[in-house]
């Protein structure tokens, strides 16, 4: 984790400033550093909140100063961009074959968070924000990892109460002891084996180079999580389908998946546009039409060409917004889960 590597560094430079007279004149180089010298260096954030400045900030602040500073690199919605770094999902993915590891999923303390983005963000204008605005980054990245709600305001006194999902989830490095049995004290150097053969492949990142005649070995399918078998694939119902009935449990499930939309879109009877419209009566609803919204002109050229937002339609747009629309203003890089889309489309049709 950098967040101790970043600590031990600053030990070992604390270490080599406390010994800057016996060095110079060792050395002949430099002089002790001063008090503010080794103050403006010593700004790691620890776990139990040492560190931490006065101040606070708020998800919604954070959704704005996000979009401004961090969402080029990671996405509006903290979802990456390109191979950029994903902050938000990868929840139960741990032990996967391909886990995702996030500030959601794996990050075990908020102080990591914090001092990163304190120290090293924004990419090329580091160490730029204020306190408050670290504040409301991390309040941001917090609520689309659905750890907080959207009303949450992040500060110095309630820091530590924020429970991150992996914070068990580290253990002490006892490889001194508990590995020491697997060492030979005299490790051989040659001819330590008859043959050295290949045991496995990699079947993520496909790195194995592949030897000229192994045809065999270049057929196999990679065995990823992602490959669903095709006979499940046929018999899954449309996501739309599951809209036809009313399903409270459902309904209940796109409430949840709804959060990743709530930084742009609003509904209910107080709802109001922000950067994207108002979705009460999307469903059923011409495309590019919600009075009051400055729409883009390939979703007004949609709706004027005939396009209606039928969950059919929904379901497709939600899969891959911008490649459903060419031109259209949503970053967001859509909903790739069935479930989830029905989910999300069967709440939006209870606000008409």
């Amino acid at each position: 984790m950098s967040k101790f590597r970043n600590l031990v560094i600053c030990t070992a430079l604390a270490s080599a400033l406390a010994a800057g007279p016996a060095l110079a004149g060792k050395y002949g180089l430099g002089r002790p550093a001063t008090p503010d010298e080794i103050a403006a260096w010593n700004k790691d954030v620890r776990p139990d909140g040492t560190g931490l400045p006065e101040g606070s900030g708020s998800v919604e602040d954070g959704e704005m100063i996000f979009a401004e500073n961090c969402a080029v690199c990671h996405g509006d919605f903290a979802e990456g961009v390109g191979n950029w770094p994903k902050l938000a999902g990868g929840q139960d993915t741990l032990d996967h074959q391909d886990p995702l590891k996030t500030v959601g999923s794996y990050w075990p303390y908020l102080s990591t968070t914090w001092d990163y983005v304190n120290r090293s963000m924004p990419f090329g204008n580091a160490q730029t924000l204020s306190p408050d605005e670290v504040y409301a980054i991390v309040a941001y990245i917090l609520y689309s990892n659905d750890l907080v709600d959207d009303e949450f305001v992040l500060s110095k006194e309630n820091f530590l109460e924020v429970e991150m999902p992996n914070a068990d989830g580290f253990i002490i490095d006892d490889r001194l002891e508990a590995e020491a049995h697997f060492w030979n004290p005299e490790p051989c150097m040659e001819n330590c084996k008859e043959s050295v053969e290949i045991t496995m492949r990699a079947a993520v990142l496909d790195v194995t180079p592949q030897e000229e005649g192994t045809e065999e070995a270049a057929a196999e399918p990679a065995a990823t999580e992602e490959a669903a078998p095709v006979e499940a694939a046929a018999t899954e119902a449309p996501a739309a389908a599951a809209v036809a009935a009313v399903d409270h449990e459902l309904i209940e499930d796109g409430e949840k998946v709804f959060k990743k939309c709530k930084a742009c879109h609003q509904v209910g009877d107080d709802a109001k546009h922000r950067t994207g419209p108002i979705l009460n009566g999307v469903v059923g609803r011409t495309a590019g039409t919600a009075e009051g919204f400055k729409y883009s002109g390939g979703v007004v050229d949609a709706g004027a060409g005939g396009l209606v937002w039928t969950p059919e339609k929904l379901d497709e747009f939600l899969s891959n917004p911008k490649g459903y629309i060419q031109g259209n203003k949503m970053s967001f890089a859509g909903l790739k889960k069935d479930e989830d889309r029905a989910a999300v489309i069967a709440y939006l049709s209870t606000f008409q």
